[in-house]
């Protein structure tokens, strides 16, 4: 008769991605704080800057009313 343990799982610690996650913490500051992305240019939907002559060509073309044709 063998005294060597059975095969098969055994008391493990749990690995960490076992764990549950803690929930985040409840944040009370002003939200109003924080800039917002339709406080930028880039959510109204404006183009970075480019520079250079012919990216402002291509956006004076690009915007220009139908009545300036």
């Amino acid at each position: 008769m063998s005294t060597a343990p059975a095969p098969g799982p055994r008391d493990s610690k749990p690995s960490p991605s076992d764990r549950p996650k803690p929930k985040p913490a409840l944040i009370f500051d002003d939200p109003l704080d924080q800039q917002s992305s339709d406080d930028t240019d880039r959510g109204w939907g404006e183009r970075a800057p480019a520079g250079g002559s012919a990216a402002d060509l291509a956006r004076f073309l690009d915007e220009k009313p139908p009545h300036h044709i």
